[in-house]
């Protein structure tokens, strides 16, 4: 790696640290930010424009055949190398590079075929996609979920931090009140013996760590769902335990579903759209299902109405209806005198 490209890219994984972004997030801005590099023969940023961007989404259109979302995906990367980064501003308009990412119906499991679903998952896994179905919550957010973020009397579970950096309150499923409070029995026996091995630390959101130096061993902070192993965090280089892994969670919820013998495509997502949907057939408010969800817009939470038990708008089809035949008409001609 030539020494402007590693300096380059330092400064890249400084910037979306101050600006608190993901790691996932930096680790894929990062390793867009090298391949857009390479592509172009290692030419610094600065000596590139609108051509070598359009080159390069191209090339992934074409070349790599990946999809609408991978490709906005490296726009975007690209897009905060120049604007945040290099203070750069891009004088063109994106609209006209951005892919067109294709309009999918979600994926709904009807309520049977969720309870099927649910009587072959056992443990923490049968736990952790309840909440995803009862409460609408994504993926990330239920493994994020720290023992905080249950509200056992007001029945509501706080979603910090989601989607848009937005926090949010949804439904706390009452059938859950009671393995949640066993769960955290569990979580809490694993946390006391963390501390008495001189770890118990959980990493904390932004600069919480060094406002409150003390509060990454408390016992509030703790993930809900713990990673069954300590490891070395990434970014700092402290031992910790970190929240259970998604490649889990989501391996144990394929396995489930072709166990029922479901024959959809079922992932952890698949749970939230059955909640909207099944909350819309209830006769629930759509602008209530909105906030539940999270959705900055409600036309995204109206896509759920074209998946309702009875079609796109919830209409149902005229061969439903009950058909009257006609009556013949007399063929007898009466003619007057």
């Amino acid at each position: 790696m030539s020494k402007y490209r590693r300096k380059l890219i330092d400064q890249v994984r400084a910037t979306l640290r101050r600006k608190h972004y993901s790691l996932s997030t930096e680790r894929s801005y990062i390793e867009w930010t090298r391949r857009f590099i390479r592509f172009h023969q290692l030419k610094h940023p600065r000596q590139m424009g609108k051509e070598e961007i359009e080159a390069f989404l191209n090339h992934l259109a074409i070349d790599k055949n990946v999809a609408a979302s991978t490709q906005n995906q490296a726009l975007n990367a690209i897009v905060f190398l120049y604007k945040v980064v290099l203070e750069m501003p891009l004088d063109f308009p994106l609209e006209n590079i951005r892919a067109r990412r294709p309009k999918h119906l979600p994926t709904v499991l009807t309520r049977e075929e969720v309870a099927q679903v649910l009587d072959c998952l056992t443990g923490r896994y049968r736990l952790m996609t309840q909440l995803l179905y009862g409460g609408g919550l994504r993926l990330s957010e239920c493994l994020r979920l720290r023992v905080k973020d249950l509200d056992f009397g007001q029945h509501a579970i706080i979603i910090r931090d989601g989607k848009g950096s937005r926090d949010r309150s949804t439904i706390f499923p009452e059938k859950l009140i009671h393995p949640l409070r066993r769960e955290l029995s569990r979580t809490k026996r694993i946390h006391e013996q963390d501390l008495n091995e001189g770890n118990g630390l959980v990493h904390l959101p932004q600069a919480l760590e060094r406002k409150y130096p003390l509060a990454a061993a408390e016992w509030i902070w703790q993930f809900i769902f713990p990673s069954p192993r300590l490891s070395i965090d990434p970014r700092t280089g402290v031992l910790r335990r970190h929240h259970a892994s998604r490649n889990a969670l989501q391996r144990a919820i394929r396995q489930a579903a072709q166990l029922a013998n479901i024959q959809k495509r079922v992932t952890p997502h698949t749970f939230r759209h059955s909640f909207a949907t099944h909350l819309l057939e209830a006769g629930q408010d759509i602008r209530t299902v909105q906030e539940l969800l999270g959705h900055k817009d409600v036309k995204t939470t109206m896509i759920y109405t074209h998946v309702l038990k009875r079609g796109p708008f919830a209409v149902r089809s005229p061969l439903d209806y009950p058909l009257k035949p006609i009556p013949p008409t007399s063929s007898t001609n009466h003619n007057s005198p």
